[in-house]
């Protein structure tokens, strides 16, 4: 057979992979790579919906979380929120077409980024049970609750409705979505409860009823009637541009003098920016930018780094806010002790990124046991690839001894601690499309860590706090073991009553008033720099603390 023959025949066989038929292949890509994966993935994305929704809204929201076993390997699980409801004509693209949504073009903080998530578990579901996806949606009082049943056509990556009906629903706005999968049930850390519970920690203005396969029902109210700051959509900044997207949007662009393209197409560009822009690049404002092309974009590049441009607004942005953090961590994890910071938003590849920490100290924890890690990108929980994720590289490479907690070398501390870092981005980094850990990006890692330290500055004056209590208490309790003898042998010298001797002797130890410090100290850390300033006077013998403990402040 000729050469060209054969390449005729390769040539037929060749046709283009639909979206939704490389995804369905490749459905680990989505977080659905096991049986217990898929279930706390399928979970995860109804639930970032339904908050994303309540909050575009200005709804508090109010979620239940229902998962069924209906047999073995097979569940069914329900979501249902008090969100605004969903547009008819939308619901089919929304919940049965991969790779459609609002957010990928949208530059500011959201939860989604692709329009992959709640279409997936869809396909998910249609994948490994063969039954639809059960969609309830009302808009409004007036209006009627619009029921479907929906499949995805994945040949053609389009919803396909089999079911179309309006039913009777007691809620006034809302959607309710309904899902059979193959999956497995577990408790644990990568659990959906432990999902639910991290994301009562980061959205604090949030209620979520659980109730799990075993019909135990968990009630995470909300600690917050404050929604969360709107997020503003923002312009690219020009530092963060690559050429092959500059070149992209001088062929798109409508504008007809560079001046004017720069100005309008990125954000801390202004009319004298523009034309220092131009004469770095040595191009006349007037240049049209349909005529410059992948040499002048070099140079475009080139000239933007040497320009003095402010950094992007951090209005896209909707942290958390420190004292909400501590305030959510304080509702789900047992401690004694709380403290949170925010770090200021900086510019990491162009997009503005702000850090947040939150530390737990003390409680029910084992002291041997490594420190508990909680991962948040843009409010949502990452379960999955601790040990691959920037947030963990962070937490290793901070030096923890410092603060009075035990470290072994660069690993994760040990002890009675939870770790909580939330990271808000116009872009997170993700490391892959199922969004479960952040690439290890130095920028973003010094960051975090800087966030670290500055909440283990506070947690070391309380470690060391409680340390010299401690060991007052001990010395109190040392002296009294010998109270007895001391007192019969005073008794004897002087002639003076034993008891009395007694009495006095234990006065002397103040242990009473060391023991409610120490409480006070557990029970209110805002309060502990007063407590303790009664127990150290007894006791400021310049004692260290714990073995190799101090305070960074201090050197």
């Amino acid at each position: 057979m000729a050469e060209g023959a054969k390449a005729e025949q390769l040539a037929k066989k060749q046709r283009e992979v639909g979206v939704a038929e490389f995804f369905a292949r490749n459905k680990h890509l989505l977080g659905f790579d096991n049986a217990r994966k898929a279930l706390l993935t399928t979970v995860k994305e109804a639930v970032d919906n339904s908050l994303d929704a309540c909050e575009e809204a200005d709804i508090l929201p109010e979620i239940s979380v229902e998962i069924i076993e209906m047999s073995e390997n097979r569940f069914r699980i329900v979501v249902e929120d008090n969100g605004p409801g969903i547009v008819k004509k939308q619901v089919g693209r929304i919940f049965a077409k991969l790779l459609y949504g609002s957010k990928f073009h949208s530059r500011k903080q959201q939860r989604g980024q692709q329009g992959i998530g709640i279409s997936a578990a869809v396909m998910y579901a249609q994948l490994t049970t063969g039954r639809p996806a059960k969609i309830l949606t009302r808009t409004g009082e007036k209006s009627p609750a619009n029921y479907m049943e929906l499949t995805i056509d994945t040949s053609r990556n389009e919803p396909k409705v089999t079911v179309e009906e309006e039913k009777p629903w007691e809620r006034e706005h809302g959607t309710r979505i309904e899902l059979d999968i193959e999956a497995s049930y577990q408790k644990g850390p990568q659990s959906v409860d432990e999902y639910l519970k991290q994301t009562a920690v980061t959205n604090p203005h949030a209620t979520i009823i659980y109730v799990n396969p075993r019909a135990e029902q968990y009630v995470f109210a909300r600690a917050s009637e404050v929604l969360p700051k709107k997020a503003q959509e923002v312009r690219p900044h020009p530092y963060g541009i690559e050429i092959g997207e500059l070149i992209k949007m001088l062929d798109e662009t409508e504008h007809k003098s560079l001046s004017a393209f720069l100005q309008e197409s990125f954000s801390r560009v202004s009319a004298q920016v523009s034309k220092e822009i131009c004469e770095n690049a040595r191009m006349p404002p007037a240049t049209d930018p349909k005529g410059i092309h992948r040499e002048g974009a070099e140079t475009l590049i080139k000239a933007i780094r040497e320009t003095k441009i402010m950094a992007p607004p951090t209005d896209c942005l909707s942290p958390i806010g420190a004292e909400l953090l501590e305030k959510g961590l304080k509702k789900e994890v047992q401690a004694e002790f709380y403290t949170s910071t925010s770090r200021d938003p900086v510019v990491v590849r162009g997009n503005p990124l702000q850090v947040e920490v939150a530390l737990a100290f003390g409680g029910a924890q084992e002291k041997e046991s490594a420190a508990k890690i909680m991962r948040f990108a843009n409010r949502v929980p990452l379960l999955y690839q601790q040990g691959a994720c920037g947030i963990t590289q962070a937490i290793t490479a901070t030096n923890w001894k410092a603060y009075g907690i035990a470290q072994s070398g660069s690993s994760i501390p040990s002890g009675p601690l939870t770790i909580a870092v939330h990271v808000a981005s116009v872009w997170v980094p993700f490391t892959s499309e199922s969004k479960e850990a952040l690439a290890d990006d130095d920028d973003i890692v010094k960051e975090v860590k800087l966030a670290l330290q500055e909440a283990g500055r506070t947690l070391n004056k309380y470690v060391k706090k409680k340390f010299k209590a401690h060991r007052a208490l001990e010395r109190a309790n040392l002296f009294e073991r010998y109270i007895p003898e001391v007192a019969n042998s005073l008794a004897r010298l002087t002639g003076e009553d034993e008891k009395r001797i007694v009495e006095s002797l234990r006065a002397m130890t103040h242990k009473e008033d060391i023991m409610a410090n120490i409480g006070k100290l557990q029970a209110d850390n805002e309060e502990y720099d007063e407590e303790w300033a009664r127990i150290g006077k007894d006791d400021d013998d310049g004692d260290e603390g714990p073995e190799g403990h101090h305070d960074p402040d201090e050197e």
